[in-house]
């Protein structure tokens, strides 16, 4: 028996858990019609093999109609769902996984326009500033019908044979009627504590009448918003669980610190890279201790040791590392095999989250197998016959080749012009708080490492040194440089994003930075420009700024900015720039009005712009390929192995990937470097 504390059991109410290490609930927005179908089974089963103890699906599934599911939820108020759960239970516990489920109630977390255009509701008619639908206060006969639907929602999982459900009491309507901040009813449900805890011991009552004693009935409760005024304060959320525990209908609290009706607020909840790691575990420890019952936690526990030291020192009974299984399903079994070193790592992107929020479905931003297990496995078979494989560029594509290439047993040599790996995630990582994407690479090195890869560093390849190494099969994996030649007149002129974060380029007074591409780049310049002392102006021609940085990942941007000389400006393009005395001058107009222009006046103009790709050596390297450099995507998107061979001279495969065929991002590199690679 292992003495290890993560690999304990646990023993929740009649159920053993097999270990302390759980995904916690949430919506990764697999769901199809509503319900949990193959490619939400084959998420879930995944992290059941891995050896996960329990996993938590739907974060949240909706129990009535007008609570629309605006982030992809399961529909768990349709009976059509019974059979879809029961066969994601059935494979789960297959592997000795336990299976429960989040049901909800989202309140005035939704919006009126999706779903079936029913009216939202909540305690009162407060607007939540992230979703901005206006909520009806509710009415009696609303109260009673969302009980009654609750209740109806938890006998559907029972009968599909799921070890239990969670509430969820953070953010959604059942905090809601909890809050002063979200409830200022004048009736049996508002005003006194009594008055406000009305509605969910109704409802808990009436899932435990429903269900009966055994069934297992957890609850996800934020024990403190964090208002600055009002609101559930420390003291009335340990007041909370305590009445929860003291009424015994509740077998384990899932507790968390915060709330999410803001991008910053939610941020400070679910943490992204570069912020403190486990930030409420004392806080979970301190509900534990007041409430003496079975408490979960996640919030950004991405490692075993923290995961380790959070059930060692007795704070929680079960850890939650949800992004991290995410990034790595297999996380137990590595550590049951003493292979913690092998764990992909979460680097916090949250690239995961940052999608579901924008409608989309969650991916992981350097595992592409993550939400496509059934296309593209996360285990890699070994190729029927070993061929020399030549990556050009150690970036993510290009490492990511590499690896998978290496793994399924080629011998691969990589070859790198610069004298260490990382291509543009270098970059990124000037910036103290993106330090943790260059986990990115270290783990691919690792693997690299790990089978035989062998690196070329400080080496310009041209095409004939290339094909002196023979090879089979060539990846060019350039990636790009800064794209500035945009304007009309005075594009000479400018400098690039890039030029500012890598030192290259000092600020200078008065800056303008010009930003059509959208990433980061552009605020992560804005950064180092401010923090040097400059003014900056960052315009866009867009409608909103930095719009692939996506909310959760712009919120740590917002905050070092704000104190500094920086002002944003939307809807503006910049057509040119000359120069103008000592400074220069650009010209600006804007896509709704075109035919109105003007001058300013700036010590400096950046360009954001995304990417050329550098790709040089690619062309070079055609005339001696089998397949001219083209692709058959049909077979690339089956996975099947390219067949293409249109010069019967060509001695060998070519083919490129990431920013090297077009400006891209992170994922879209590792996902080119994943599915050329399994197929040689």
């Amino acid at each position: 028996m292992s003495t290890d504390p993560l690999l304990q059991p646990f023993r929740l109410k009649h159920l053993t858990l097999k270990n302390r290490i759980m995904s916690t609930s949430h919506e990764p927005a697999y769901a199809e019609d509503g319900m949990p179908k193959d490619r939400y089974r084959a998420y879930h089963a995944e992290r059941a093999k891995g050896g996960i103890a329990m996993t938590m699906t739907a974060g949240s599934a909706v129990v009535s109609r007008d609570s629309p599911p605006t982030f992809g939820n399961l529909l768990a108020w349709k009976d059509e769902i019974v059979p879809w759960m029961a066969k994601l239970a059935d494979e789960c516990h297959g592997h000795g996984c336990a299976v429960m489920i989040q049901i909800t109630h989202l309140g005035r977390r939704s919006h009126w326009n999706t779903g079936d255009w029913l009216p939202l509701l909540s305690a009162s008619d407060k607007r939540e500033p992230a979703h901005k639908g206006f909520p009806k206060p509710a009415e009696p006969w609303d109260i009673d019908r969302i009980i009654s639907d609750y209740a109806d929602a938890a006998e559907r999982m029972k009968a599909a044979g799921l070890d239990g459900i969670e509430l969820q009491a953070y953010c959604h309507i059942i905090d809601q009627f909890w809050s002063d901040v979200t409830n200022d009813r004048d009736d049996a449900y508002g005003g006194t504590f009594e008055n406000r805890m009305r509605f969910s011991d109704r409802l808990i009552r009436a899932i435990r009448d429903r269900v009966g004693p055994e069934f297992i009935v957890g609850i996800r409760q934020t024990a403190d918003e964090g208002y600055r005024s009002g609101g559930i304060t420390e003291e009335e959320g340990l007041r909370i669980a305590r009445r929860l525990r003291d009424d015994g209908l509740i077998d384990f609290m899932n507790v968390i610190r915060g709330r999410c009706d803001t991008d910053p607020a939610m941020v400070n909840v679910i943490p992204v890279t570069g912020m403190r790691s486990a930030p409420h575990l004392d806080f979970a420890g301190k509900v534990k201790a007041e409430v003496d019952m079975p408490v979960f936690h996640a919030a950004r526990i991405p490692d075993v040791a923290t995961a380790r030291f959070a059930v060692e020192s007795g704070q929680l009974d079960m850890v939650g590392m949800t992004r991290a299984h995410i990034a790595d399903p297999y996380i137990v079994q590595k550590i049951i095999d003493g292979r913690e070193d092998d764990i992909r790592p979460c680097v916090g992107a949250t690239y995961c989250l940052d999608r579901i929020y924008l409608g989309e479905s969650a991916l992981c931003a350097h595992n592409p197998s993550t939400g496509r297990e059934l296309e593209l496995p996360h285990a890699i078979a070994p190729a029927e016959t070993r061929r020399r494989v030549v990556v050009v560029g150690a970036g993510p594509a290009g490492l990511e080749a590499a690896r998978v290439a290496a793994e399924r047993g080629h011998a691969v040599t990589v070859v790198e012009a610069a004298n260490e790996p990382g291509g543009q995630l270098r970059l990124a990582a000037r910036n103290p708080r993106r330090r943790e994407l260059l986990g990115i690479i270290d783990w691919r090195m690792q693997q690299c490492m790990a089978r035989d890869v062998a690196f070329e560093f400080n080496t310009w390849a041209e095409a004939a040194d290339v094909e002196a190494l023979e090879p089979d099969v060539v990846f060019v994996a350039t990636g790009g440089i800064a794209r500035t030649e945009i304007f009309a007149e005075g594009s000479d002129l400018v400098v690039s994003a890039w030029d500012i974060i890598s030192g290259d380029v000092k600020p200078a007074g008065n800056v303008l930075i010009f930003d059509d591409a959208g990433d980061h780049a552009a605020l992560q310049a804005a950064e180092v420009i401010a923090e040097a002392g400059g003014s900056v102006e960052l315009m866009t021609p867009d409608r909103t700024i930095s719009p692939d940085v996506m909310g959760m990942n712009l919120t740590p941007y917002m905050r070092a900015l704000q104190d500094k000389k920086v002002t944003f400006t939307i809807a503006r393009r910049v057509l040119g720039v000359r120069r103008e005395g000592n400074g220069l001058a650009a010209e600006i107009s804007s896509d709704y009005r075109e035919d109105l222009s003007d001058w300013a006046s700036y010590d400096q103009v950046v360009v954001n712009h995304g990417t050329t790709p550098l790709a040089e050596i690619y062309f070079d390297l055609v005339p001696g390929s089998s397949n001219g450099g083209a692709v058959d995507y049909e077979a690339l998107i089956a996975g099947r192995a390219q067949a293409i061979r249109s010069n019967g001279a060509g001695r060998f495969q070519l083919f490129r990937i990431g920013d090297a065929v077009s400006s891209r991002n992170i994922h879209a590199a590792v996902y080119d470097g994943m599915r050329y690679a399994r197929a040689i």
